[in-house]
């Protein structure tokens, strides 16, 4: 999947609002330079960034108001 498409995915599941989406993206990304453990597979080249729009995209990360 394009970054463009997970991108445009991920702003989908927090109703296009891109401040919300950022903000959840650095939370994730902190956890998961921190030790979390990815919830996705094939992580091998990404970047703690990119895994996280990943996870949000494909609904792995329960989003909170």
């Amino acid at each position: 999947m394009r970054s463009e498409q997970i991108i445009t995915k991920a702003l989908e599941k927090v109703g296009d609002d891109r401040y919300k989406l950022s903000l959840i993206v650095a939370k994730r990304a902190e956890q998961l330079g921190n030790g979390a453990e990815p919830l996705i597979d094939d992580t091998a080249k990404l970047k703690n960034v990119d895994i996280a729009l990943r996870e949000i995209a494909e609904g792995k990360i329960s989003i909170d108001d």
